[in-house]
């Protein structure tokens, strides 16, 4: 009984993941009357990726501004990493971004405040890159598509001792990768 779930469970996988195939009728066969229409018992499938060839057509410094425009950092709470309510859908945004920009890459950066030790800030801001990252690989994006790299608290973008300040550097950064 057990060897016969097993097989019945391996046999749905294999099916499930079965890919259609496409097909691109040839030019030289269809027929050049227009009025008379043979059937092949099959239908004449033609798939335009209109996105990728829009892809091709923009140049690298266009996508970067076209994600800029679209993306913002996210913040995250002293001393965590977990993604905010807030941050969800900026994270959705860039999400659906790369699902129709399928050549894009991106580097997420983790950052922290100054406060606590470089190498403390080191594994939380990677660990804030990975939350992130995560959550946009749940979203749908190949997570071979998204590199992290922490930088901890040695890129501040406010130098002010304030609480304030030190909320505007515990982020995640988002920049297309080459």
């Amino acid at each position: 009984m057990k060897r016969l779930v097993i097989f019945a469970f391996l046999a749905l996988f294999i099916f499930a993941c079965a890919q259609k195939e496409v097909t691109i009728p040839d030019e030289s066969k269809r027929p050049h009357d227009a009025g008379k229409k043979e059937s092949t018992g099959k239908e004449d499938v033609t798939t335009i990726d209109k996105e990728n060839i829009r892809d091709n057509a923009l140049s690298e410094e266009d996508i970067r501004r076209e994600m800029e425009s679209i993306s913002s950092d996210i913040h995250f709470a002293y001393n965590r990493y977990e993604i905010t309510e807030e941050s969800q859908p900026i994270l959705r945004k860039i999400s659906d971004w790369m699902l129709k920009r399928t050549k894009v890459s991106i580097l997420v950066e983790g950052h922290c405040d100054e406060r606590g030790t470089s190498e403390y800030n080191l594994a939380l801001g990677d660990q804030r890159a990975q939350a992130a990252k995560n959550y946009i690989v749940s979203l749908g994006v190949p997570a071979s598509r998204i590199e992290t790299v922490s930088f901890g608290k040695e890129q501040p973008l406010c130098m002010e001792k304030t609480e304030e300040c030190w909320a505007k550097n515990r982020r995640a950064h988002f920049v297309m990768s080459k």
